[in-house]
């Protein structure tokens, strides 16, 4: 069994990855060996990459399934000019929420845990019937030890990280301090592609979707620096009736041909959490989804914080 093909099965109620799909990902995952080779300083790749096959973060898993859904060129449409203006002014008023915010979480040591909570509902198109589930996750900070993650009622324990294996993006603490937090060579970490091509935004929004469903600890800066890099991506748009997972209403900012969409406070900036598109079942048919049971899912943060065990939750005061 390679690689890919045990990532895909951790979801088995999602239409598998097409031959094209399964090649782009092994692309970006050899692209992203290749780029060890030169020198980029902070960011750099270790000298053996190994997908990890396991929930470390919930997207990857995602989009390895095929519930993260790429659209069409017939679906996709550019963004005004206002929009874009409009999606770069809140994106960069969450990354000062976000330096603000994270000032009052402690730097983990490496033998503790990094504890996440969020809400999930799962709409399907066809009934709106709507399920919702309590997703809890406790990360070893350096991976040295097991972690835990609870999600769509399954509960997943994930066994160390091996030797020469790292997740992508990182979820270690220690790796994460060695990426950039200056927005444009940030860029050039999430873009695995040449910054030339037409793909290169779509690859680094999702690359920073997939960073920011990773660990919500993170070193000081580097989130702010993730929603400032998408900022300068060209194509960003608003959604003005955006609704969390909680009820909380928001402000969404999403790139076209990725569904994940980031939804924001509008009048904080605080960072709410994720909305994507999904299918249950279903078959891809050149390149598209087609059938099964299309849903939208939307995610609320509810807390973040720092534990010294699985099972344990942070304090309500040591929480955010």
């Amino acid at each position: 069994m390679d690689d890919l093909t045990a990532v895909r099965e951790l979801e088995t109620d999602v239409a598998p990855l097409t031959d094209r799909a399964r090649g782009d990902a092994r692309a970006r995952l050899l692209r992203a060996v290749h780029s060890e080779s030169r020198p980029r300083g902070a960011g750099a790749f270790p000298r053996r990459l190994a997908l990890r096959t396991a929930l470390a973060a919930t997207a990857t898993a995602a989009v390895a399934t095929g519930a993260v859904v790429l659209t069409t060129d017939k679906e996709e449409r550019d963004a005004t000019a206002p929009q874009l203006a409009g999606a770069a002014r809140l994106l960069h008023g969450a990354a000062e929420w976000s330096r603000s915010d994270s000032a009052h979480l402690p730097v983990p040591r490496d033998d503790q845990y990094l504890y996440t909570k969020e809400i999930s509902t799962r709409t399907f198109l066809k009934g709106g019937r709507t399920e919702r589930f309590t997703d809890e996750s406790w990360l070893s900070v350096d991976g040295s030890k097991p972690s835990r993650y609870s999600y769509y009622g399954r509960i997943l324990d994930e066994p160390p990280l091996g030797e020469h294996e790292v997740r992508w993006p990182p979820t270690e603490y220690a790796e994460l301090k060695k990426w950039p937090t200056d927005p444009d060579k940030l860029l050039d970490v999430l873009s695995l592609r040449d910054p030339g091509s037409p793909e290169a935004a779509q690859d680094a929004y999702l690359n920073a979707c997939l960073l920011l469903r990773g660990p919500r600890v993170m070193p000081p800066g580097l989130q702010a620096a993730a929603f400032e890099a998408v900022a300068k991506l060209p194509g960003i748009r608003l959604d003005h009736d955006a609704v969390d997972a909680l009820g909380r209403r928001g402000v969404a900012v999403s790139h076209p041909g990725v569904t994940f969409a980031f939804i924001f406070d509008p009048k904080t900036y605080a960072y709410l959490g994720l909305r994507q598109e999904g299918s249950q079942g279903g078959r891809w048919v050149d390149g598209e989804l087609r059938g099964g049971r299309k849903y939208t899912e939307v995610k609320g943060l509810v807390a973040v914080g720092v534990v010294d065990r699985i099972g344990q939750r942070p304090r309500a005061d040591t929480a955010r």
